[in-house]
This record gives structure tokens, C-alpha cells and sequence, in this order.
């Protein structure tokens, strides 16, 4: 059998990854400035998380949601105060795509409407929901095409206004920073005025924060930087560490109902003391204070060289726009520098570095990226 061909691939084989750098099956050592899709937050291999996961699948690795799970319930109580959301609650799944799933499952089931709004560029999932609410025609299958989103250009509060007063808008979907989009940042204004329109309304607003969160941004969700608080949050991949874990905080507004939400794998005993030992690094190493520290400077120093259209940016979710295509330049970033970096579209090189990348490595990074624009 041979595995679906979904992805064009580099030919390199990683195998081995510690800290900020990875290695490839020859012994080339590799610098991460991309975090496998901005999923590695606290560094490759670090020793508490290796030590909580090595020690957890000795003991139990997985029993069912039927049963009482402390865990759970401990990661619950770390994140709310981590992430000053207390009075939230919190329901476990496996990715991001079914956060966002669930999150507008809750929203229909609340108010009983079923149209979305979402922004154009907007990525959200590949899952039957989330993918509808993509702005990628590109990957929306017939059978996913159901009418039930409508995308409005980002800070388009009139058009937000407009389309609410319909009166069948279940949910309004934004990403804290749209990272496939091309890190942009949604303007703070917009994002109260949205949350106003919502509040007044009874629609949901909904928050991702797959990628922008779990301290990328330098708070620990983007949205925060706005000051505002949102009914629902998603968030994945850095809160996992490589470990396959979603989550949704959940407002108090909304009540549990039995039957409406369910997961097997969601929420087990793995998933849970992944993100424990995420958010106890987090505190003990003071990773959001690094984040900003060690954001600006790449912030600072991108912006000095000549050539390049903009940065853009929060923390260590960083877009580097070049008036053409980067693909050459990203190609030999890797292949000659040997830097992992991302894309967004075909302008756009997208810095998703750990979480725990050193002020020496940024200016690392800096020097070899300087060489690759000659």
C-alpha cells in the first residue's frame, strides 16, 4: 500500500528534534523557525513534557470519557487561570477543525440558526463544518457546499451589521490572526464592534485561536490584545506540543446539555498531561515574556532590510511579504541555511518558531536569512 499523495514534500527525513532544532536522517541539523505548523510551543523534546507523557503511558494511556478523568479537570483549572478565563468551561477534542466543529454546533443548538459569517482568506479546518467556513473554494467539496456561510472582507463592521439583521446568522467565526491568510491582524476596533454586534444580538462570536494562541501572540490568546472576551474560543496545536488535542472554552451563558457534544479520544490521558506540562513550561520559563522580547527583535530587524513588502506580526507569529514569489527563497532557506520556515499563499514566509527560540537564535536566523537575500 502506498500513502495518499496529499502534500507536495520536501525530500528531507526528520528525525530527531531538540529545543528550537530538528535533525534530519543524515545528521544535518536543521533550525526551526516554523514549529511544524506553529504546533511545537515548548520546544522539541522538552524534558517535563517527555517525562509527564513517558510516565502517563506507563501507568494508563487511555479509558473512556464514561468514566471520571482528574486530568481533565486539572488542565481545566490550569488553563483558566493561565488564560484568565475562570469562569469558562471546557470541552476536550483531538484538533483544531473539530474545535471549531463543536463550537458552531453549540452556537446553532443555542439559538437555533445556522448561517455563518466568516472573512475572506479565512482558514479554519478541513473537517465538514470547518472546511465550509474556509475561504478556500479550492478544498469545499460539493458535499460541503452547503450555503450556510457568508465571507465579508476583514473590518467590515457594516457588512457584519447587515448580514446579522436578517436575522439567521448563528455565529460570526475570526481568527485571533489569520495565519494562512498572511498573519493579518484583525484591527482592535473591529473586534469590539463585533463583540458588541454579538452581544446585542444574541449571535455567537467565536474566537480561533488554533494557531494565534496558547501564547504565540505574546498574550496568551490574540484576541486579548483587543480586550475583548468572546463566547467561544477554540484552540489546538501549540497546546498539544505534537500532541493531537483541541479544545473549546465555552461561556457560562451556555448551558451542558447530555447528548450534544461527545468525543472517544477527546480529553484523554495523554492528550491531558501534554497540555499540563505546555502550560507548566509556560509559567515556570516565562515563555510569554520571551515571546515579546524575542518578537521584537525579529520584528525590528526584518524590518531594516531592503526588499521586503511589509512584516507583519504579533510575538512569534510573524509574515514576511516580498512583492513576488518566495518559493526560491524559502527553498534555499531550508536546502542551503538549513531553516525551516512556512508560506502563506505565494508572497508570504510565515515565522512560527517555539515558543522557547533564544534571542541568540533569532539573531542566528537573522544572519542566514540575510545571506539567502544576497
Amino acid at each position: 500500500m502506498k500513502l495518499y499523495d496529499v502534500y507536495p514534500l520536501f525530500d528531507v527525513n526528520i528525525v530527531k528534534g531538540e529545543g528550537c532544532k530538528v535533525w534530519d536522517d543524515k545528521g544535518t541539523e536543521y533550525l526551526d523557525l516554523y514549529g511544524g505548523h506553529a504546533v511545537i510551543s515548548i520546544g522539541h523534546a522538552h524534558p517535563k513534557y517527555v517525562e509527564k507523557i513517558s510516565n502517563q503511558v506507563a501507568t494508563l494511556g487511555f479509558y473512556s470519557n464514561s468514566v471520571i478523568n482528574t486530568l481533565q479537570q486539572n488542565v481545566a483549572e490550569q488553563l483558566g487561570r493561565i488564560s484568565g478565563y475562570e469562569d469558562y468551561n471546557l470541552f476536550f477534542i483531538n484538533s483544531g477543525a473539530e474545535a471549531n466543529e463543536n463550537a458552531l454546533k453549540l452556537s446553532s443548538f443555542k439559538n437555533g440558526k445556522k448561517r455563518v459569517i466568516a472573512f475572506k482568506k479565512a482558514f479554519h479546518g478541513r473537517t465538514s463544518l470547518a472546511v465550509e467556513i474556509t475561504d478556500n473554494p479550492k478544498i469545499i467539496a460539493p458535499i460541503n457546499a452547503n450555503g450556510h456561510t457568508t465571507y465579508l472582507q476583514l473590518g467590515d463592521i457594516e457588512g457584519v451589521r447587515a448580514e446579522i439583521e436578517k436575522g439567521d446568522v448563528t455565529a460570526v467565526i475570526i481568527e485571533g490572526i489569520q495565519g494562512v491568510g498572511g498573519v493579518v491582524i484583525p484591527d482592535s476596533e473591529f473586534l469590539q464592534q463585533l463583540q458588541e454586534i454579538c452581544n446585542a444580538t444574541d449571535t455567537t462570536l467565536i474566537l480561533d485561536e488554533i494557531q494565534s494562541g496558547c501564547g504565540r501572540s505574546g498574550k496568551f490568546f490574540a484576541h486579548q490584545w483587543a480586550g475583548i472576551k468572546p463566547d467561544i474560543i477554540t484552540q489546538a496545536k501549540g497546546i498539544g506540543n505534537g500532541f493531537p488535542i483541541g479544545v473549546v472554552l465555552i461561556s457560562p451563558k451556555f448551558q451542558a446539555v447530555y447528548g450534544e457534544l461527545g468525543t472517544t479520544f477527546g480529553g484523554n490521558h495523554l492528550a491531558c498531561v501534554a497540555a499540563a506540562a505546555v502550560l507548566e513550561v509556560m509559567e515556570e520559563e516565562n515563555l510569554l515574556e520571551n515571546v515579546n522580547r524575542v518578537g521584537e527583535y525579529l520584528m525590528e530587524e526584518l524590518n531594516k532590510i531592503d526588499g521586503i513588502k511589509e512584516v507583519r506580526g504579533r510575538g512569534l507569529m510573524i509574515g514576511i511579504e516580498f512583492e513576488e514569489p518566495i518559493k526560491e527563497i524559502r527553498r534555499r532557506l531550508l536546502f542551503e541555511e538549513h531553516v525551516f520556515t512556512g508560506v502563506s499563499g505565494t508572497n508570504v514566509i510565515r515565522l512560527l518558531p517555539p515558543l522557547t527560540l533564544t534571542m541568540e537564535q533569532a539573531s542566528d536566523f537573522m544572519e542566514r536569512f540575510k545571506r539567502v537575500l544576497g
